[in-house]
């Protein structure tokens, strides 16, 4: 019998939780849950957030990141790294920042059922758009 080999990459692009680390000003990690999505073929992970968390005051600081997801079953972990961009939040429910938001979900969970509604929550939720550009992709399969 014959074992798959591990590819971590597969295993961020089917994780829907993960754990962003930044970096606080006094340089030790600040950890938050997210759900990611990780578009393999544009080499980025994609985090819609809300404005004023202490993971985008970290971000603009210092654009450093790293995500580490596990598999369902915990034996098995993935971790990506790489510097991160902030879109949003947006005012107009037709901007870019919005429409940033409009691709990322469209591309992570497909279309949704009212957009203008979609749109609208974007703005009075002060939701932005994480981009991770990622560098560096590790991780291992422990059973």
């Amino acid at each position: 019998m014959t074992a798959t080999p591990f590819n971590p990459h597969a295993l961020l692009a089917a994780s829907r939780i993960g754990a962003l680390a930044t970096i606080k000003s006094d340089g030790r990690a600040q950890l938050s849950p997210v759900e990611p999505f990780y578009d393999q073929e544009a080499g980025v992970i994609l985090v819609s957030t809300s404005y004023g968390t202490a993971k985008t005051a970290n971000l603009r600081r210092d654009p450093r990141a790293s995500l580490m997801v596990t598999s369902a079953d915990n034996w098995s972990w993935a971790t990506a790294e790489g510097k991160v961009t902030l879109a949003g939040p947006g005012t107009d429910p037709h901007g870019p920042e919005v429409q940033a938001l409009v691709d990322y979900y469209r591309t992570a969970a497909g279309e949704h059922p009212d957009w203008d509604e979609y749109r609208s929550v974007m703005v009075a939720e002060r939701r932005m758009l994480i981009t991770m550009t990622v560098d560096h992709v590790y991780g291992a399969r422990v059973a």
